[in-house]
């Protein structure tokens, strides 16, 4: 109802504005008529479909506080963890692949046409086999859709028959071949399985997979006579896969036979050379090499040359070389007017921000360049430019300041659609949160929190761990039960090591009831302890457990006494006692000394008493206790003797 008012308050102010345009049209014919001017009138805008819903998109903006638009907008399905995030998303995606899958294995029962004209997506992909009627049209329309299996096999098919096939059609099968790898693509709909899979090809980002002997190669000997595209394909093909040492044989067979090359062939090599030579001055005179045949021929070099160039130089031990190859590089392509890409500053910034080499600011000088400029993809490497310069800013730097200006730039425009797959822009918020949690005092931190955090980003156990340091060191404990919610929330009840932190906090750090802000925060505490308490009892039998220790269990146990929670107490202390045997390590005296005065508070001797027994079994100094006890109550002649046999007389003197 919203939007369709909307729209007819668009169609209506069109409308108004197009009669009003008419009137003035009129005025000024009349005008001009009589003045003897010439009218011009604007050439027409084209508007494309969606232009309008840019419109109000533009009028809106981006609300941080609402999940992203592939979760379902319930309270009960909006994940709110990492895990559930990448599992929702995929979900999703296989319910996509099921609906495919029964379309595909029950292609009568959609028969029917949706549309018309017909929309090919709804339709299902043709079947082939030995019997049916193929051709080269057939077979060029495979090739356009990108359907690398079936366009083999309606190839190898064909060649059964004798059917004959062009050599432009050999041609644009073996540049499809070679994109691929001869494997069947992923559907460009399946985009959280496509960031997934690309997560973890990176890892093996420099191992050869080019199949040897495959149809490529036996596509690129038929063909008669071999063109400057023939040679190309298998080239860059090649050089894709990591086939590098074939690659370059090849490519120096192209020169040989006088083939001109184009551009991106030659890129195709640079981007290669650290894998044919060893060292960097080998690498680096192979570039002068290949730069040096570009010129001979002609070859105009593009932004891929000098990103390829760049990239091989990311690979220098040598890092002064590679700092002063990088600046020549710059320098020469700058006379070229090749303007450079975020792709190009990640290769600087990888260059000159290393791990052990002396510290650069020269994204400083990168950030005066591109401040407030909008970005597209150039390159396939621009996509890893934001979350490297939000690494050097922590890592490298550590500068909040140019953190912030990092961040700006990707919010400004459609920047943002360069911060890469969810990948990406999860380690980009890590570096984030982590800096400004070291850098910003903590209330200052908690709005940067509010606005990303869960819908934007959740953090992962080591930034929970920083924001708790940051807690503790500045004394914001009011943080404290509000943090543990969000970590039950966000699925880090696992980490021993941020349990013990957020004990340690809530002990260290005594509440100061006379502080309106921090009244309640004792009960609030206990009620922690108390939930941290059975988490882990909840854990135990399972493959990945928590265990007690001494220490967190003693922790606990101070947390319920000073919360005024006497009957929990007494729980943990008796689930202490019975187990002491399987909890390493002891609490602390203070902790029993508080848990003694608890049972003071409540008239409970009895339990005193047992926890004297404690103490005196595990070697702790119990006539303090003793004393404690003893000046506490007005014990009966069962308690006393009791005392005497574990401590002696000793607790009566002064």
């Amino acid at each position: 109802m919203f939007l369709s008012r909307r729209f007819q308050f668009i169609n209506k102010l069109t409308k108004n504005r197009y009669i009003n345009s008419i009137s003035n049209v009129s005025m000024q014919k009349t005008d001009a008529t009589a003045n003897n001017e010439e009218i011009e009138v604007p050439n027409r805008i084209h508007r494309s479909s969606t232009d309008i819903l840019y419109a109000l998109a533009s009028t809106v903006g981006r609300d941080p506080t609402a999940p992203h638009y592939k979760y379902h907008d319930d309270p009960f399905l909006i994940p709110v963890s990492n895990m559930s995030k990448r599992t929702y998303a995929m979900a999703q995606e296989s319910g996509r692949k099921a609906a495919k899958w029964i379309r595909e294995q029950h292609r009568e029962l959609f028969l029917h046409q949706e549309a018309q004209p017909a929309i090919e997506e709804f339709v299902p992909k043709m079947v082939f086999n030995e019997e049916s009627v193929i051709n080269n049209t057939t077979l060029n329309d495979l090739i356009l859709r990108s359907q690398v299996t079936d366009a083999v096999f309606v190839y190898n098919i064909m060649k059964e028959k004798n059917i004959e096939i062009t050599t432009e059609l050999k041609q644009s099968l073996l540049e499809l071949i070679c994109f691929y790898n001869n494997v069947e693509p992923l559907p460009e709909e399946f985009i959280e399985e496509r960031w997934f899979k690309q997560n973890n090809e990176t890892r093996d980002r420099s191992r050869k997979t080019w199949k040897d002997g495959d149809l490529a190669e036996q596509i690129f000997n038929e063909i008669e006579p071999k063109t400057t595209s023939t040679y190309a394909a298998i080239i860059r093909g090649m050089a894709k896969y990591y086939q590098v040492e074939r690659a370059y044989a090849m490519f120096e067979q192209a020169l040989e036979k006088q083939i001109d090359l184009d551009t991106t062939t030659f890129n195709a090599i640079l981007g290669v050379t650290n894998f044919l030579k060893e060292t960097a001055d080998q690498r680096w005179e192979l570039c002068r090499q290949v730069l040096q045949q570009m010129a001979t021929l002609q070859i105009k070099p593009n932004l891929g040359t000098m990103n390829s160039l760049l990239e091989c130089l990311t690979t220098f031990g040598n890092y002064k070389f590679a700092r002063s190859c990088a600046l020549q590089v710059l320098a020469e392509f700058k006379l070229l007017n090749i303007r450079p890409s975020l792709g190009t500053y990640y290769y600087i910034l990888t260059i000159f921000c290393r791990d052990r080499s002396p510290v650069s600011h020269v994204i400083v000088d990168i950030l005066n360049e591109i401040q407030d400029k909008e970005f597209s993809i150039e390159h396939h490497k621009d996509t890893y430019f934001f979350v490297t310069a939000m690494d050097v800013c922590r890592n490298h730097l550590h500068d909040k300041s140019i953190a912030r200006k990092v961040d700006a730039l990707l919010h400004t425009g459609n920047n943002y659609n360069l911060i890469g797959d969810s990948f990406k822009e999860s380690v980009y918020y890590r570096h984030y949160f982590a800096l400004l949690c070291q850098t910003e005092p903590v209330e200052e931190f908690m709005q940067t929190y509010d606005k990303l955090v869960p819908n934007i980003y959740i953090p992962e156990p080591g930034v929970m761990e920083e924001l708790l340091k940051a807690v503790e060191l500045n004394a914001a404990i009011e943080l404290v039960p509000r943090l543990w919610s969000d970590m039950i929330i966000f699925d880090h009840l696992g980490r021993e090591s941020l349990i013990n932190r957020i004990l340690n906090i809530m002990v260290s750090n005594k509440p100061d009831i006379s502080i309106p802000i921090q009244e309640q925060l004792p009960q609030q505490f206990a009620k922690v302890a108390l939930d941290i308490y059975n988490k882990i009892q909840e854990t135990q039998g399972r493959a990945k457990k928590i265990s007690f220790t001494g220490q967190m269990i003693g922790d606990i146990l101070t947390l319920t006494v000073r919360g005024d929670d006497f009957e929990s107490a007494s729980q943990i202390f008796t689930n202490i006692d019975k187990n002491q045997h399987r909890i390493p390590g002891t609490p602390s005296e203070t902790s029993l000394l508080e848990f003694v005065n608890s049972c003071i508070t409540h008239k409970s001797p009895s339990q005193a008493i047992v926890c004297l027994q404690y103490t005196v079994e595990n070697n702790m100094n119990a006539v303090a206790m003793a004393k404690q006890i003893h000046n506490g109550f007005t014990l009966n002649e069962v308690h006393l003797s009791k005392i005497k046999s574990l401590v002696g007389d000793s607790y009566l003197s002064d």
